[in-house]
């Protein structure tokens, strides 16, 4: 039996209202409640990151200061004494990388994989702000980026939601229709070039003070090795999650047993889905390439989650 939609959804296009939706649910994860993380499966293993400190100002050496906060320019010039004062930074900043390029724009049942990614990338950013915490976005399509800093103001939120809406609705009137998958009769969707990751990394540093917690949305069709390793110098001073988003289809299972024609958008097949062999080529093309994104994970030591696009968003994460 099939789920029923969430509100204002049509399971393709998008509209603020029904990421605005959600809201209102985030009261399921506040503590002292799970965390969205500890309900999904996956890798859990990235460190996390304390609060940082920052700097309030500089005062005459009090009995009791750490010798180590002694802020030794001032004292050669006053020729007495200070120390360097900190306070603790209550607020943390969270950057959601959404991939909007045309492997996303696909779905056998429920939803596109690409609205299911703009409604836990809605989850998270609410989330974070009841937290009294910052959220910025970087929207990727695959040639361009737009940018939201992190903030803890609702607009700048809101901003960033609407710019998702307005780019995922043009590019779904853009995009070809994606191949099911790249080992069945269809060319593999061209990876995103390394001359983009350089940029990329910068961008993602650019805006990420440290210890942000970066979480990268995306199918990984089109990450390459070398696009994989763009993020890795960012985990070293930041919490680093990775969300895998997949429709069930690519995992061989469907209920119809009939012929259909399948495109990446450059090329035209018959795929025959009442095949065993076929579905067991779907199967294994998926789980090679989860099993190799996760060895990635597990090796750099960042978060690996999984999210299907043909079940409900909230019975996953609740």
């Amino acid at each position: 039996m099939t789920p029923s939609l969430p509100p204002h959804t049509d399971g393709a296009t998008l509209n603020l209202n029904e990421l605005v939706y959600y809201q209102s649910q985030t009261v399921r994860w506040l503590p002292p409640a799970r965390s969205v993380w500890s309900r999904l499966a996956g890798l859990h293993h990235s460190r996390q990151q304390g609060r940082g400190m920052d700097f309030a100002e500089v005062r005459q050496y009090q009995p009791g200061d750490d010798i180590r906060s002694i802020d030794w320019r001032v004292t050669a010039r006053t020729g007495k004494t200070h120390t360097k004062l900190f306070t603790e930074d209550k607020q943390r900043s969270v950057l959601i990388y959404l991939d909007l390029t045309p492997s996303l724009f696909f779905g056998s049942c429920y939803v596109l994989k690409s609205v299911q990614m703009a409604h836990f990338a809605a989850v998270l950013a609410w989330l974070t702000l009841a937290n009294k915490d910052c959220v910025g976005f970087l929207i990727d399509n695959g040639q361009q980026q737009w940018e939201f800093k992190p903030s803890a103001l609702t607009k700048r939120a809101l901003s960033g939601l609407a710019t998702l809406v307005e780019l995922h609705n043009r590019q779904l009137n853009q995009a070809p229709k994606p191949a099911l998958n790249r080992e069945v009769n269809a060319a593999q969707s061209a990876p995103l070039s390394s001359s983009n990751s350089l940029p990329l990394t910068e961008k993602l540093q650019r805006l990420c003070p440290k210890g942000t917690e970066i979480i990268v949305l995306s199918d990984f069709a089109c990450f390459d090795a070398t696009m994989l390793e763009a993020f890795s110098p960012l985990r070293h001073h930041n919490t680093l999650r990775f969300v895998q988003l997949f429709d069930p289809l690519e995992q061989g299972q469907t209920r119809f047993r009939g012929r259909a024609r399948v495109t990446d958008g450059h090329e035209t097949h018959w795929f025959d889905f009442g095949s065993k062999n076929n579905k067991s080529l779907l199967m294994a093309a998926f789980e090679q390439h989860s099993a190799q994104l996760k060895q990635h994970c597990l090796s750099q030591g960042i978060d690996f989650h999984t999210i299907s696009s043909g079940q409900a968003l909230l019975d996953q994460i609740n």
